[in-house]
């Protein structure tokens, strides 16, 4: 073995935590979180040992510490405040505290009546050597700090020897040559708060004509934002606003024939018009996208744009960058394939080009472009057909420059996979949320993406249907199923989205028995939607997002509990604030047929609440109180009227009139 460069140095710190993959990876955090941080911080023998925290904002050289507390066993904990975008590093010091040693020492000694004349000898030399380390004015006090040690009062110096003040300041001045530094500086990705909470719309703007058979502008869909910023979404977000291609373009339903007047599908992108960076001239001109940009500001919203990194054969970089795609032995550009199926639409880029960084920085420019338009949320469109260490690079740069763009990545593919997009860069994921029908899936499902590693880096967004997906549950269950998925979404998850005007109309329609595709799908043909008809749940949604922004709980994720029910149709779950002064407890009825009854056992300590204690429960949906004392409660849910409960949770309050009231 090797020595060590100082082999004084006796302290061991390991098992850090939160810490990515041995800190290959960033944890991700919003602006205004605290950052907590455990590590197993010993050393050989009885000294005392110490710890401290130490980060940084990563453009700046000097690192802040804040001790860190002993939690028993040889594990210590601090805390730290992220205030700014962008990047934080974080590190764990310990060192032998030979003044705490020195300090705890003398007390024995002085209870057990032992002459401690020259142990105060020994602590004045400590504290000289510390004044040597501190400032000027600091200095100056720890000398005379020394001088009263060494004095010929004996019990005035045990008296300052173990004074808190001088303990205080001697913490402040330890020998930094004799410091343990953790092996690694960890990083802290600090992101605005609409990465840990949105919800989002996903509306097709070719669609909002009010003209029958008219292809949509982006000022039709202007006039669509009255209704969603009434629905309460804060995301707009579009499909592919890019020209689409005419050679082997789709049909409706997925035909590999297109009749004259077909829209063809927004994901097979470019034309003689333009690609990546140009707008399908049905839509409108940048300066009209511009335009919808501010509007949607205007209404409090942002618009997420779609990202898809896919040519269809018409594409220019097609022509002016044939060395981007693969080639077939015949010599044709390879189309994209899940074999048996075809998409002749569409050419996929090839990420093991001889010309890699080419068509990297070509993808990069992609993105910055629109940046410099406004966009700040993207979309990206299957990321996982495309290299990490694309996605790695690319991401850190675009947020060098601009550190509050988000990225959410559309990718329903294997859990590492999806892991590792998270991990390199992207801001929130796509779930398997869509295929989470028990209470047993949920609960699973739920407490693997909130409570274990994986909530370090990963931020879940769930949607109860996409265009490409229709599930089963939604295909059956009929407007209870709609209504209680869009309640899981928006009150499991604090970032949810749906595909409407689809969603809130209960479209349920599969192409074919047992798939998931939509009959007459959007992504093929312009729909028409009548925004105003009976069996809309667009009400009950402007409801559900009108709690979630009254109510914090339901603004993160750290605090969701799962609480048992005697009925397996029946789940229940609660979020609480982090000032515990807000506490949300949800009730859904999974059986979209049948009235289902039952008790919930509640975790009183989870709500704040006393066990002798009543309190009341506000039902959101509906406005209905009900007085519950104890931990089990009785709900019935009958899915033809409401299927599902949201409960705010009152305490019994005394106002200063003297009388009580719930809050």
């Amino acid at each position: 073995m090797q020595k060590p460069a100082d082999g004084r140095k006796r302290v061991v710190v390991e098992s850090v935590e939160p810490e990515i993959d041995a800190g290959r990876f960033a944890i991700k955090r919003i602006v205004g979180d605290s950052v907590h941080v455990e590590a197993d911080v010993f050393a050989d023998g009885h000294d005392h040992v110490a710890a401290r925290l130490l980060f940084r904002y990563h453009e700046l050289a000097e690192w802040t510490a804040v001790p860190m507390q002993p939690l028993g066993n040889d594990r210590w904990r601090g805390e730290f405040s992220v205030s700014r975008l962008g990047e934080y590093l974080y590190t764990v010091a310990g060192w032998i505290d030979h003044f705490d040693t020195w300090r705890s020492d003398l007390e024995k000694r002085i209870a057990a009546g032992q002459d401690v004349r020259v142990d105060l000898l020994n602590g004045a030399q400590l504290v000289e050597e510390a004044a040597v380390r501190a400032g000027r004015d600091d200095a100056d006090a720890l000398r005379r700090w020394a001088a009263d040690l060494r004095g010929k009062d004996p019990k005035s110096a045990q008296t300052t020897a173990l004074d808190p003040t001088l303990a205080a300041m001697m913490a402040q001045y330890l020998d930094p040559a004799m410091e343990t530094r953790y092996e690694r500086e960890l990083r802290v990705t600090v992101d605005r708060e609409r990465a840990r909470y949105s919800a989002w719309y996903e509306l097709f703007p070719r669609s909002t004509s009010s003209e029958s058979g008219k292809h949509g502008t982006f000022r039709d869909v202007e006039k669509r934002l009255d209704y969603v910023a009434g629905l309460g979404f804060d995301v707009l977000y579009l499909p592919p606003i890019h020209p689409i291609g005419h050679a082997f373009r789709k049909g409706k339903n997925n035909s590999v024939k297109a009749e004259n007047g077909d829209a063809g599908s927004p994901w097979a992108i470019g034309s003689k018009e333009g690609g990546h960076t140009a707008i399908h001239s049905e839509l409108g001109t940048l300066e009209d996208f511009r335009h919808l940009l501010r509007a949607v500001a205007d209404k409090g919203m942002e618009v997420a744009m779609d990202i898809a990194f896919q040519c269809s054969p018409d594409h220019p970089w097609v022509k002016e960058h044939p060395e981007w795609f693969k080639k077939r032995a015949d010599g044709t550009i390879q189309y994209a394939e899940n074999p048996p199926k075809k998409y002749q639409d569409i050419y996929p880029l090839d990420f093991e080009s001889s010309d890699w960084q080419g068509l990297w920085n070509g993808l990069r420019d992609v993105f910055v472009y629109w940046l410099e338009q406004g966009v700040r949320i993207f979309r990206v469109d299957n990321p996982h057909t495309k290299a990490f260490p694309f996605w790695e690079w690319v991401i850190g740069e675009l947020k060098r420059d601009y550190p509050d763009a988000l990225f959410l990545a559309e990718a329903f593919t294997r859990p590492r996979v999806m892991q590792r997009l998270a991990k390199v860069g992207f801001s929130q994921s796509y779930t398997y949320f869509s295929w989470r029908n028990t209470k047993q899936e949920i609960t699973e499902y739920l407490t693997e993406l909130t409570k274990e590693r994986v909530s370090e880096f990963m931020r879940p967004n769930l949607w109860p249907n996409t265009p490409d997906i229709l599930p089963e549950t939604l295909q059956v269950g009929g407007r209870p199923a709609f209504l209680s998925r869009f309640v899981l979404a928006a009150t499991l998850g604090p970032n949810y989205g749906i595909y409407g005007p689809a969603f809130e109309l209960g479209e349920n329609q599969p192409l074919r028995p047992g798939g998931e595709e939509y009959l007459n799908s959007e992504k093929y043909e312009i729909r028409e939607w009548n925004l105003d008809a009976p069996h809309s749940i667009a009400g009950v949604m402007a409801i559900v997002n009108r709690a979630r922004r009254e109510n914090p709980a339901l603004h993160a994720n750290h605090d969701l509990f799962f609480h048992p029910t005697d009925n397996p149709y029946l789940i229940a779950y609660s979020k609480t604030s982090r000032e515990g002064n807000n506490a949300i407890l949800t009730v859904v009825n999974l059986d979209y047929f049948h009235r289902q009854s039952g008790w919930v056992t509640l975790d009183l300590e989870r709500l704040h609440l006393r066990p002798d204690e009543s309190f009341q429960v506000l039902d959101a949906l509906t406005g209905a109180r009900y007085l519950w004392q104890g931990s089990r409660n009785y709900v019935e849910l009958a899915p033809d009227r409401m299927p599902a409960h949201i409960f705010r949770v009152l305490r019994k309050v005394r106002s200063e009139k003297d009388f009580d009231y719930y809050q």
